[in-house]
């Protein structure tokens, strides 16, 4: 009895967490880890974190290499989302290890992780996993001769100023980053044939990776704009990874200082990092670019209940709300580039859905002179949005014997033929029995 007493307490006691886990409802109602090597950084980085707050996630700090670390319980996750702060740790505590954090994206869950030059085995090993290949040295550090901060005192300009970033406003928000963007830390490499991962921030044609304490003895592995300093990935589960190459990206340090350029007489005041982490954060928090389709239907024309099959050349009309979470509720998702496909081994019917600017797509066709079994399919894959795979599956009958028209109307001629040939045979017949 006391066993039972003691689970059903902890079980009263981990359910609020999971009760505020991540829902397609609610988005962002979510718990946050946030790990990290030194508990510093919760004032170093407090512009980050309080911008987090502020948007009402629930950040629960931890030191990475706590014994009691721990992601899931009783079967279910604690937390929607991971923060890991902790580059230079070499092994993380309680449950977690490399499989674990893995296993938690694939789960559909958020990650951020930073690093730098002293990156550790495990957060390499993740962020490879994760389609994003750090510099093999592991003292290596991103250089720009021409694109640094001019603050920075001569030597080898490890202080980054970069402004190279992806063009889209649902990644980085539709107010456009002025200033650059501070950073030193190590680069990393993107597989161009990976669609799946995408460079955010990137360095400029001049820049090279390699150890500034040390003299070049060999030609860098990482050169010029293919070097990424920060990118992003979303899974096919829609999970969203952010991985930076610094640490310092993240501080208040960085946040808060003037910028100009090398080669630029313009000085800014501020640097774009606060704005560049925070529009990020909300990506991958999905605070924007979060999709969700309810409502989809199907129905001949001029009815009102689906059907459990179509014959073949009815007309059917299809129709889906499509909706995007702004951070605090869902509005309207409007665009002209959504398709249905009408599907049996190949698509028989591509259409392109027309919205009502209020979140309803939808388009009439006629089935197909095919029977079989058919799937009304919807894939939307935009980039920084959540994929949508919509699949219904109907099938598609042949008219019966009673179905048929009487009189087929381009069956004229041959009727007309067979007609004629009967007329002209009886004409025949009695012409040669009566003719003498």
């Amino acid at each position: 009895m006391a066993r039972l007493g003691a689970l059903f307490l902890a079980v009263i006691a981990v359910l609020p967490l999971i009760c505020s886990c991540f829902s397609a409802d609610s988005p962002t109602d979510r718990r946050v880890l946030v790990l990290v090597d030194d508990l510093a950084l919760r004032s170093s980085h407090s512009l980050f974190f309080n911008s987090l707050q502020s948007r009402g996630f629930d950040l629960d700090f931890k030191l990475a290499d706590d014994p009691k670390l721990s992601l899931q319980r009783y079967g279910q996750y604690l937390y929607d989302a991971l923060i890991l702060f902790a580059p230079s740790t070499q092994r993380l505590g309680g449950s977690l290890d490399q499989n674990a954090v893995l296993e938690f994206v694939d789960s559909g869950r958020d990650l951020i992780l930073a690093a730098d030059s002293s990156a550790s085995d495990v957060i390499r090993g993740i962020a490879t996993e994760c389609g994003v290949d750090f510099d093999e040295d592991l003292e290596a550090l991103v250089i720009d001769h021409t694109s640094y901060a001019v603050s920075e005192t001569e030597g080898d300009h490890t202080l980054i100023a970069s402004d190279a970033l992806i063009h889209s406003d649902v990644i980085l928000g539709d107010k456009k980053i002025e200033a650059p963007i501070l950073f030193r830390g190590t680069g990393h490499s993107v597989n161009p044939a990976n669609s799946l991962v995408l460079k955010v921030l990137s360095a400029s044609p001049s820049a090279y990776s390699a150890n500034p304490k040390t003299k070049l003895s060999s030609p860098p592995s990482l050169t010029g704009s293919a070097i990424s300093l920060v990118s992003i990935m979303q899974a096919r589960n829609n999970a969203r990874v952010l991985i930076s190459g610094s640490l310092d990206l993240f501080s208040n340090r960085f946040s808060k200082s003037v910028v100009q350029k090398a080669g630029s007489k313009i000085k800014y005041e501020k640097s774009g990092n606060e704005q560049f982490v925070t529009e990020i954060s909300k990506w991958v928090f999905h605070e924007r670019g979060h999709l969700k389709a309810v409502n989809v239907s199907h129905r001949k024309v001029g009815e009102m209940t689906e059907p459990a099959m179509y014959r073949i050349n009815d007309d059917l009309e299809y129709s889906v709300e499509i909706y995007e979470w702004s951070g605090t509720s869902w509005e309207p998702y409007v665009a002209d580039d959504v398709q249905v496909q009408f599907y049996m081994m190949s698509p028989y019917v591509l259409k392109t859905l027309s919205n009502n600017q209020k979140g309803l797509y939808s388009t009439s066709f006629k089935v197909p002179d095919v029977y079989g079994v058919f799937q009304f399919k919807v894939e939307y894959q935009r980039l920084g949005y959540t994929s949508l795979r919509l699949a219904k599956q109907i099938p598609v009958r042949p008219f019966r014997h009673n179905e048929y028209e009487r009189f087929i109307t381009a069956a004229y001629p041959y009727y007309g033929a067979s007609f004629s040939t009967m007329a002209g045979f009886f004409i025949f017949s009695i012409v040669y029995l009566y003719h003498k």
